[in-house]
């Protein structure tokens, strides 16, 4: 029997794309779940996703206190009610067609399946090859603690086994930097095992609609996940990009 699976999408104000994504998804895989978890968008996409009347098409609206792209994926896989759980970005970055190559990697024993790019340089010159050297700073720490690492750390497109991955989420929630962007990381530094991780390349696209959210902070929440040392860097940046490292910290003032 198939392995059932929810398609997570993390959104924020994305009314330009959310109604065409949640259509190309179930015109490709008319059986997946999706699940979009919104941070409370000021625009129309809860609306429009509403004017679907699809029963296998939801969105999860956030509490407002609880903004972040991580903690809107991490609850996703929380939640999903699926024997598999995909995330993708809203934007048409990351190509419909994937999702079939990561499905059928989990239906052949992986717990984990991550997309790999076969190119960062649609995001521009200067931030692929950012992408790049922090994703060789971050093996190397993770590596340092005896992690284990995939073949493209920085990924948003990866799917997982929930039943794996859910305990992993429900005894590390306050752990995980739920307002960064890479969750992918966050979720083999607190796993407790060595996890069956494989792969499916793809190309990595331009945005089809929108701005993106990508914001100075995204750098600083990244080092943020890499130990004493991370967070030391962290406050370096915060400090080059003249950002208040208590205000997204603050439980960190005293220390």
């Amino acid at each position: 029997m198939a392995g059932t699976c929810t398609i997570v999408i993390p959104t924020y104000n994305e009314e330009k794309n959310i109604q065409n994504m949640a259509k190309a998804i179930r015109e490709a895989y008319p059986e997946f779940r999706i699940l979009f978890m919104d941070d409370n968008s000021t625009d129309r996409s809860r609306q429009l996703i509403e004017e679907l009347n699809d029963p296998l098409t939801k969105m999860f609206v956030r509490k407002p206190e609880e903004r972040g792209l991580g903690a809107s994926v991490i609850q996703g896989f929380e939640i999903a009610e699926t024997d598999y759980a995909i995330c993708m970005d809203c934007d048409f970055q990351h190509p419909i067609s994937a999702l079939q190559g990561i499905y059928d990697q989990m239906e052949a024993g992986a717990e984990l399946c991550v997309g790999k790019r076969t190119s960062r340089m649609s995001m521009g010159f200067k931030r692929a090859m950012g992408s790049e050297v922090v994703e060789l700073f971050c093996k190397f720490f993770f590596k340092l603690h005896g992690k284990q690492t995939t073949k493209d750390m920085m990924s948003g497109l990866f799917g997982l086994r929930c039943d794996v991955f859910r305990p992993v989420i429900q005894a590390n929630w306050g752990n995980f930097e739920l307002k960064g962007w890479k969750v992918l990381m966050d979720l083999m530094k607190y796993s407790d095992r060595k996890v069956d991780v494989r792969y499916f390349t793809y190309d990595f696209g331009t945005r089809a609609e929108g701005e993106s959210h990508i914001n100075p902070k995204v750098p600083i929440m990244t080092f943020h996940q890499l130990w004493g040392f991370g967070k030391a860097l962290a406050k370096f940046f915060s400090k080059v990009y003249k950002i208040d490292y208590y205000e997204m910290y603050p439980a960190e003032r005293n220390n």
